[in-house]
């Protein structure tokens, strides 16, 4: 909880409708607004410059240049997901910086993006806010040069990110093929776990360690392994994520529930009934077209926890990380969820 130099103690969760990833707008409505949006719109691109654009719904946006290495060019925001504002802009920090390296990328500089209700909540909490960003983009050797702010009336941070990636070896969520493992590097959980920090206060530091650590380390090793496909678990969860990756890739991906891990407590924590909203529209986008009669409701729920700065979802195998499944050639399913 954050208490101001006057000594008032404030819990910035309270000032949100929602929390983290879990905000995000309902994937399958948003693909609904995309769609068909570059119809009858002419984009110029002779030479093949756009390799990773809108039409692929991948992590970040890869323009391909004369010599060199290609830019990578991604942006996340959304409002407090724990109480702490130092903790917070760590975590949207590290969140925001996930996308260059589910993309196989490295960062260069991040610009911040801030909208705070500056008439309500004191500008000393935003400055918190922007240290903890900046701690997180140092520790990615990411620079951070200015960025834009707005007066609103909930509290919401992130970063605008550009890096370089290697034109040749990008990671890509249209590049599974079957036979290939698939590797999860963090614990599931934070979704729940943040869903009860906000309603109840308690502080889950386990959760904040997680949502903070990059998925640098998972990138290189993915690379290294010879990875061609991966993306990374947030908002749309577990499930909603694989299903993404598989239906890019005209595949199917099957999940083994019981080696999927999970953060201490994010079972009691459903089991008290801490859901987002957002979880519960991940499941119902996937279940037209996934099989999880093998699992309870309250197993695909955790599956299709809505995460906030979770990990990289892989198409082979890495040091550290559970294998959690596979892909296989496409069958009636694209999502079939296993015990």
């Amino acid at each position: 909880m954050s208490t101001t130099t006057s000594g008032n103690r404030i819990r910035l969760t309270q000032y949100a409708h929602g929390g983290g990833c879990a905000c995000k707008i309902p994937p399958g409505e948003l693909e609904e607004v995309l769609r068909g949006l570059g119809d009858g719109v002419p984009v110029r691109d002779p030479a093949g410059e756009l390799v990773v654009g809108l039409d692929e719904g991948d992590d970040a946006t890869v323009v391909r240049l004369h010599d060199g290495p290609a830019v990578l060019a991604t942006t996340d925001f959304f409002t407090p997901v724990v109480d702490d504002p130092y903790d917070w802009g760590r975590i949207a920090a590290a969140n925001a910086l996930s996308d260059v390296y589910a993309t196989g990328g490295r960062p260069l500089v991040a610009l911040n993006l801030l909208a705070w209700p500056r008439g309500v909540l004191p500008f000393e909490l935003a400055r918190q806010v922007l240290r903890g960003g900046l701690q997180v983009a140092a520790e990615a050797g990411c620079h951070v040069a200015g960025g834009h702010s707005v007066d609103d009336p909930e509290p919401k941070y992130g970063m605008a990110v550009t890096g370089v990636v290697d034109p040749d070896r990008v990671l890509r969520g249209d590049a599974g093929e079957p036979g290939a493992p698939l590797s999860l590097s963090k614990p599931l959980g934070t979704g729940v776990l943040n869903s009860r920090h906000k309603a109840t206060g308690e502080v889950f530091p386990h959760a904040v360690a997680a949502m903070t650590r990059l998925n640098r380390e998972a990138a290189e090793a993915a690379l290294a392994a010879g990875v061609t496909c991966a993306t990374d678990v947030t908002g749309f969860g577990l499930l909603g994520h694989a299903y993404k990756l598989a239906r890019a890739s005209g595949v199917t991906a099957v999940i083994d529930s019981a080696a999927v891990p999970y953060l201490d407590g994010a079972r009691q924590a459903l089991r008290e009934g801490h859901v987002s909203g957002g979880t519960r529209r991940n499941l119902e986008w996937v279940r037209a077209h996934s099989d999880l009669s093998a699992v309870t409701e309250e197993e695909a729920l955790l599956l299709a926890d809505a995460q906030t700065s979770g990990g990289l979802l892989v198409a082979g195998e890495i040091p550290g990380a559970p294998v959690v499944g596979e892909l296989t050639p496409r069958g009636n399913h694209v999502l079939v969820v296993r015990r």
